[in-house]
């Protein structure tokens, strides 16, 4: 298929060409309460070329081998017609790579049944639906396996498969008129391995559902806290790492001054590092789809800002180191600068002693929801403790905490010393990104402003 990607892309005019053809296959299992809803899989298949000539930068996508030709020169035409129209667009320039990569698998998806998809994906939903309170369930099994063929003028020829297997969704308790509602979620991109013997997740989760039913509104106010690493996950993921990713700020200029690298916006604790190669992890690709090799990237270091993350286009435009970073949802779209995993870096303290820290305050766990709006951010936690001399007292629900992230980054004080990553990703900035992982460890934030009653 390189071979013929190549020929496809020959004989043009234009500064640079290149053309990413892809197969994704994906299966969808679910389940609403006792009920299968839907059991299935799909195959398709497309083409995506990208054309660059004087300056200006244009994409076609086909989804017929035979329309590629055309694609070639209506990318090419595109891109001559946008030369002088626009922001005159150049690419870093990058080393040229032949390669060809498989996913270390626990267990290759594509040869598991997918009736022991099912029996699987119902043995934990029937487990929770057991438990004491638990009224219902809304749970999906789901895979996504994408093999990438992607040619350049250039010379890079990569083929890549990436393949990621979850499952998740949402167990509600009931009693009388009460209602509450948990998410679990188990996944990774090492196979089927990630989501078999995890009974003990979905028990804790509709432990935890239960739980909730008992536990009183949250009081609004100004609270010391701890976030746990879900919530520190999507903090980080939402609040920060959209602003490192360079398509975000590069036309605003505010923000670009307060996001220069060197400038100073968090505590000196505050180390983010945006590493995508960490083996198994759902973020895990080698390879973006530019065909640039991902490399990892510490974005701030002791409060500082250190690092970006680039498309080709970005990186020539900031005059900066590319990363690799340029991804799409899949071979229906053209790719956009995009976090893998990134994540908070873990301290030293016990969860115990950060606690002990924190003295009297909130411990709040696991992200539910939320939004930005520019540098300010409303995020929703699934649950959480009252902590009183650092000792976990009753639980409280309803909880959304608030704030500014530069300020936020100022306020925090400390971490413990477990770094955990979430197993299952996703992030829609214009197109749906379920390699987009993130976490870190508990952190203690000072005076953060908590939405209850």
């Amino acid at each position: 298929m390189l071979d013929k990607l190549k020929g496809m892309i020959s004989g043009t005019d234009a500064d640079y060409l290149d053309i990413r053809y892809e197969v994704k296959k994906t299966t969808t299992v679910s389940i609403a309460g006792s009920e299968l809803k839907k059991a299935g899989s799909n195959s398709t298949d497309g083409f995506v070329v990208r054309a660059l000539k004087d300056g200006g930068f244009s994409s076609v996508i086909v989804t017929r081998e035979d329309d590629v030709q055309e694609a070639v020169k209506l990318a090419v035409e595109g891109a001559s017609a946008m030369a002088g129209g626009g922001k005159t667009v150049s690419l870093a320039d990058v080393d040229t790579v032949v390669d060809s990569v498989d996913p270390e698998l626990d267990g290759d998806p594509a040869l598991v049944p997918l009736e022991d998809k099912i029996t699987l994906l119902k043995s934990y939903n029937d487990l929770m639906l057991k438990q004491p309170d638990i009224a219902n369930t809304n749970m999906s099994y789901s895979e996504v396996d994408r093999e990438k063929f992607f040619a350049s003028s250039e010379g890079t020829a990569i083929r890549e498969r990436v393949c990621t297997v979850s499952i998740g969704g949402e167990v509600v308790a009931r009693r009388g008129d009460s209602t509450q509602n948990i998410r679990a979620a188990v996944g990774g991109a090492n196979g089927m391995a990630a989501l078999k013997n995890r009974e003990d997740v979905f028990l804790k989760r509709a432990q935890l559902a239960k739980e909730l039913l008992d536990a009183a509104p949250v009081k609004g106010g100004t609270y010391d806290v701890v976030i746990n690493p879900s919530l520190t996950g999507v903090f980080i993921h939402e609040a920060f790492g959209h602003f490192s990713e360079a398509d975000i700020i590069e036309d605003n200029p505010p923000l670009r001054e307060k996001m220069s690298l060197g400038a100073k916006i968090g505590n000196d604790v505050v180390t983010i590092i945006a590493d995508t190669l960490i083996p198994n992890q759902v973020g895990f690709y080698k390879y973006d789809d530019e065909g640039v090799p991902v490399k990892t990237i510490p974005l701030m270091e002791n409060g500082v800002l250190t690092g970006r993350l680039h498309s080709r286009r970005t990186a020539a435009e900031f005059n900066e180191p590319v990363t690799g970073h340029c991804v799409a949802q899949d071979y229906g779209y053209e790719p956009i600068v995009r976090m893998g995993t990134i994540y908070l870096e873990k301290g030293k303290l016990s969860l115990d002693e950060l606690l002990k820290q924190l003295d009297d305050g909130l411990y709040l766990c696991d992200g539910k929801g939320g939004q930005t709006s520019g540098e300010n951010f409303t995020f929703g936690a699934q649950y959480g403790y009252i902590v009183k001399g650092g000792k976990i007292q009753e639980m409280v629900r309803d909880i959304n905490i608030m704030g500014n992230l530069f300020s936020t980054m100022k306020n925090i004080e400390a971490m413990d010393d477990t770094l955990k990553l979430s197993e299952r990703g996703g992030c829609g900035k214009g197109q749906m990104n379920i390699k987009s992982g993130y976490g870190g460890p508990s952190v203690l934030i000072r005076s953060m402003v908590v939405g209850g009653i």
